[in-house]
């Protein structure tokens, strides 16, 4: 994996709407990133990183993982959409200056949707953990 690839590369979001930093890891069945808590980030309230804010950070680990597969097969990134959110529990929102880990494993994936088993971590503390069921488009 290219440590230097930009992350804008991977994911379809444009600032203010990015919620990852780095991919950390990728390979077919997992991916990782990271992502530090911005004051100005626009899912910051009270101090805090937002549990939408942490849902998106989810959800964008595992566009990255899906659009760092189509560029190493020299295809264009496909456009993901959150059909699902199960069992979704937030143990703690992290702070502003947090430097969140975020790990997205695939459980599932037939035809054009994908299930994720997703997990944020700040200081090896697990913050956030939920199932995802994201429905692929398939640029033309």
């Amino acid at each position: 994996m290219e440590k230097d690839q930009p992350i804008a590369s991977l994911i379809p979001q444009r600032p203010p709407f990015v919620m990852i930093d780095e991919l950390l890891y990728c390979d077919d069945a997992a991916a990782r990133s990271s992502f530090r808590v911005a004051a100005g980030n626009i899912f910051v309230c009270g101090g805090r990183f937002s549990e939408p804010g942490l849902v998106e950070n989810m959800a964008q680990t595992a566009a990255a993982r899906s659009g760092y597969q189509a560029a190493a097969e020299k295809k264009i990134p496909p456009i993901g959409y959150i059909g699902d959110v199960k069992n979704l529990e937030i143990v703690e929102l992290p702070k502003i200056n947090d430097l969140l880990e975020t790990e997205i494993r695939i459980e599932n994936q037939i035809f054009d949707v994908t299930v994720v088993s997703c997990k944020v971590w700040c200081n090896k503390k697990l913050l956030a953990q939920c199932e995802m069921k994201i429905f692929i488009s398939t640029p033309k």
